[in-house]
């Protein structure tokens, strides 16, 4: 048993040891540069010459006209009213009766006349 552990300890070091180990690589280190003392300020340029002023666009076009909208239904015709109820008729007056005749005169005598003289 003393040997069989260490055959197997000395085994796994030979397999572990035959494999290819990665290579390392250290990227460079960054060199970074840092700024003196600012310098005494310069003198001012000369002004640019104005830009030339661009053309101006065309008008665009006038749009279109719209469709004209639906006209609406007509409305349903009202119901007609009742007839209003007759009045009721008035009473006849009463016929007034027929006066008495007169009596007859008698008939032709010749009488005489009489002339009244007014006086004054």
């Amino acid at each position: 048993m003393r040997y069989s552990i260490l055959f197997a300890a000395l085994m796994a070091a030979l397999g572990l040891s035959a494999c290819e180990r990665a290579t390392v690589v250290t990227p460079a280190p960054t060199v970074v540069t840092v700024p003196g003392p600012a310098g005494p300020q310069g003198a001012t340029g000369a002004t640019g010459e104005q830009a030339k002023k661009g053309d101006t666009g065309a008008t665009g076009n006038t749009g279109s006209t719209g469709a004209t909208g639906n006209t609406g239904s007509t409305g349903a015709t009202g119901d007609t009213g009742n007839t209003g109820r007759t009045g009721a008729t008035g009473y006849t007056g009463a016929t007034g009766s027929s006066g008495a005749e007169g009596a007859k005169g008698e008939a032709g005598k010749s009488g005489s006349t009489v002339v009244i003289v007014p006086t004054r």
